[in-house]
């Protein structure tokens, strides 16, 4: 990856001034940075040449986490407009630098490549819905953050974080790589990799990343983070490099519960260009009644029997570190007030329906599954041909690529580069006719909310009266991500070894996931425990500079 000019790292003024405010940028909240804003302590301009010159020190140089694809060459100008704006209602984040996830569209000197090889180059046609939101808001758009290629629907077995155009993201709490393939012994977390490692390392004040099914919940929990996976229909999707929209949406990735909750503030809010979001239900502050007590009485649902062992591949599989942190989990949330109800979950709620899965040939040459047929989910490879094509039809600028077939030929072309880990989903989802008319398509669908919505969450829920369901890390994401229902992660403790290596300690989260728009009863609970537990600590290595 080409590092940026020099000039990107120019540091000691602005520096010194940002830290100085008391401000510790390697691990402020998005709040503080508010605050001191709104209070004059420092400046939009300030605060951007600081995170210029962390991301200098530690993203291009030092651990190297290449977690920013690129920067924003208009991010100084930008920040010196607000330098005399301070955050109000009317613009919360005047002067707060954030990094987009590089699927999100700009309408800028920036690029949006999805980090592929093929866009490589590619521009937008305007700036997409969420954008424009920020802008508005007063955010400083500091650059665009290195993800899993097309958000993880490339190829089979591809490591989290990694992109032909960006390359590998590194976790900041083990930023090593297997020296034979270059490979994280501990992932970032796909596909908001970048946009996760970055907030955790100190690079931006707050990121956005986007989820199809764990993307955001994943690698917030690899990276000891904050995150909400919203209600589909809550955020506006326009403009963002799809993979499918009956589950794609965005959401913040931030330090704390407030700092997200500050985020969906701006980000939900109905938009013409995406239908969906017109049955959008949103309270008016989503940082209202975040309170200590707001555990006390709160049913929470843990699909986790130990009379029913067979059925639990939520916990049953945890490692013991991992099983011993959500017990410990489990005893503070009961401190707290909370009813605990253990129960596994409906089984069809978590196994595939029939007819929504298809085996795709797993031709990667690095996987150690390599040959064998892999299930994959039918919707996700019927839409991404048909939503990817609007994609590059209606938004794509400054690139011949109009097609997935184009992004096909394209890597057969030039797989020296572009196809390290093969694209063996692409392929499969070429083969669809693209315009969704199948009927194992539409079967899919149906089964998919029959099996993850009625039979599964709200069956759940309804049986135990429940207002939210916990999970360790990211691992009732798909139930939830399918139902289309929200999920929030918080920083839950710390764990240890991956694939029989021994490793530092990484972060574990824990999810708490509910029924359509109960965003803010969910934030509420997540603000009750992390409030309780402060799990949060910053990875090491990345000093203040």
């Amino acid at each position: 990856m080409t590092k940026p000019p020099r000039r990107d790292a120019r540091p000691a003024p602005a520096v010194t001034r940002a830290v100085a405010t008391g401000l510790t940028l390697e691990d402020a909240s998005m709040g503080d940075i508010v605050d001191a804003l709104a209070g004059g302590h420092v400046t939009a301009t300030a605060l951007t040449e600081a995170y210029l010159a962390r991301i200098a020190a530690y993203d291009r140089n030092g651990l190297m986490l290449n977690s920013v694809r690129t920067l924003n060459p208009d991010a100084r100008a930008i920040a010196g407009k607000l330098d005399g704006v301070r955050p109000s209602a009317k613009r919360p984040l005047a002067g707060v630098p954030i990094l987009l996830k590089d699927n999100i569209a700009t309408g800028d000197k920036q690029p949006t490549t999805a980090g592929s090889l093929a866009l490589d180059g590619a521009r937008a046609k305007g700036d997409a819905t969420i954008v424009k939101l920020l802008r508005n808001a007063g955010a400083v758009i500091l650059g665009k953050a290195n993800l899993t290629e097309f958000a993880n629907i490339l190829a089979i077995d591809m490591p989290g974080g990694y992109s032909s155009l960006g390359g590998q993201v590194k976790n900041p709490y083990v930023p090593t790589l297997l020296d034979d393939r270059g490979i994280p012994v501990v992932d970032p977390g796909g596909s908001s990799s970048g946009s996760a490692a970055a907030v955790a390392a100190g690079l931006c004040a707050a990121s956005i990343g986007t989820e199809t099914s764990g993307s955001l919940l994943h690698p917030a929990s690899r990276n000891g983070l904050v995150t909400v996976k919203p209600t589909v229909g809550l955020i506006s999707r326009a403009g963002i490099v799809p993979i499918a929209h009956s589950q794609d949406t965005a959401g913040p990735m931030t330090r704390t519960v407030r700092d997200a909750a500050m985020l969906l503030n701006v980000l939900a809010a109905k938009d013409p260009l995406d239908p969906v979001t017109e049955r959008q239900q949103r309270p008016a502050d989503y940082t209202a009644d975040l309170a200590r007590d707001a555990m006390k009485g709160a049913r929470i649902g843990v699909p986790s029997d130990p009379a029913d062992p067979l059925n639990d591949p939520y916990y049953g599989k945890l490692p013991p570190d991992a099983t011993k942190l959500m017990a410990e989990t489990i005893k503070m949330l009961e401190d707290l007030g909370a009813v605990i109800v253990r129960s596994s979950m409906p089984a069809p709620g978590w196994m595939s329906g029939p007819g929504t899965i298809m085996a795709v040939l797993n031709r990667n040459p690095l996987s150690g599954n390599k040959g064998n047929a892999v299930v994959q989910r039918i919707v996700f490879l019927y839409e991404l041909k048909h939503d990817l094509n609007l994609y590059l039809k209606d938004w794509a600028t400054h690139t011949d690529i109009k097609t997935i077939a184009d992004i096909v030929a394209f890597n057969e072309a030039h797989a020296d580069k572009a196809l390290r880990f093969g694209h063996d989903l692409f392929l499969a989802a070429n083969s669809t006719r693209g315009d969704l008319s199948e009927r194992e398509y539409k079967s899919a669908r149906a089964m998919d909310l029959l099996t993850a919505r009625t039979r599964g969450m709200d069956a759940y829920m309804n049986q135990h009266k429940l207002d939210a369901v916990l999970f360790p890390g990211a691992t009732g994401a798909a139930i939830a991500a399918r139902a289309g229902y929200p999920s929030v992660a918080v920083p839950g403790g710390f764990v240890s070894g991956a694939d029989g290596k021994d490793t530092p300690d990484y972060p574990l989260g824990v999810t708490f996931a509910g029924r359509a728009w109960s965003e803010h009863k969910l934030l509420r609970l997540a603000y009750a425990y992390e409030q309780a537990s402060n799990m949060r600590k910053p990875p090491p290595g990345l000093p203040a500079l």
